[in-house]
């Protein structure tokens, strides 16, 4: 086992996630490039993954636990949210799994392929980012800012700019998306004004509106 992985082992990091600030602090009399022949050693014995420059992760058998793939969208690209068809999945509200993992940001749009799985980052402008946005506990250790299903709607209607209420209403959800009826009517809406207000896009408040006349408990 490299020395690096040994120690990074030895942290019991929660999903075996560093960067480089933790190999700094455990090397903190070793020269820069001596720590980036550390991490490199490790990496190319496949006992660490580089998912980006700086960011890593335990392999295989030197990681305790898996790392849970909202966290690590986290500290991907930060600051951001689980939103979108990841979000819409973890409440059940459409049905087929998703193979990206789909985060909403403020700051510019990113990608990343790593080898944990592809992580989309979509940027939607809001006037507070963490409207309709809840810090959730994810499993026994972690936690992950998730967008609210309306939230998460939100987003998505921003995104998809051929989308208004007029023209599609509930069809878009109900039959693009294969959102149940009776599920979208049991959406939680005590933070509406809360997420409508946040938002700058008039044609995403639009069907925001509509949206609530339609469903409204």
């Amino acid at each position: 086992m490299q020395t690096l992985t040994e120690k990074i082992y030895k942290l019991r990091l929660p999903g075996g996630l560093f960067d480089e600030a933790v190999v700094r602090n455990m090397f903190p009399e070793t020269s820069p490039n001596a720590r980036k022949l550390l991490v490199h050693r490790a990496v190319s014995k496949n006992e660490v993954l580089r998912l980006k420059p700086g960011l890593y992760c335990l392999a295989g058998d030197y990681c305790r636990s898996h790392p849970h793939p909202f966290v690590v969208a986290a500290m991907l690209h930060s600051p951001s949210h689980i939103s979108l068809e990841s979000a819409l999945s973890y409440y059940g509200l459409i049905p087929e799994a998703v193979y990206q993992i789909t985060s909403v940001t403020a700051r510019r749009r990113r990608s990343f392929s790593t080898p944990l799985g592809d992580f989309s980052f979509q940027r939607v402008p809001s006037d507070k980012p963490r409207a309709g946005v809840r810090l959730i506990k994810v499993d026994d250790e972690r936690w992950a800012f998730i967008a609210g299903p309306l939230r998460s709607i939100a987003d998505l209607i921003y995104l998809r700019k051929d989308v208004t209420w007029d023209n599609d209403g509930l069809r878009f959800l109900t039959v693009s998306m294969c959102i149940d009826e009776d599920d979208l009517r049991e959406i939680p809406l005590e933070d509406f004004e809360e997420v409508f207000n946040s938002l700058r896009n008039q044609r995403t408040r639009a069907f925001l509106k509509g949206l609530r006349e339609e469903i409204k408990q």
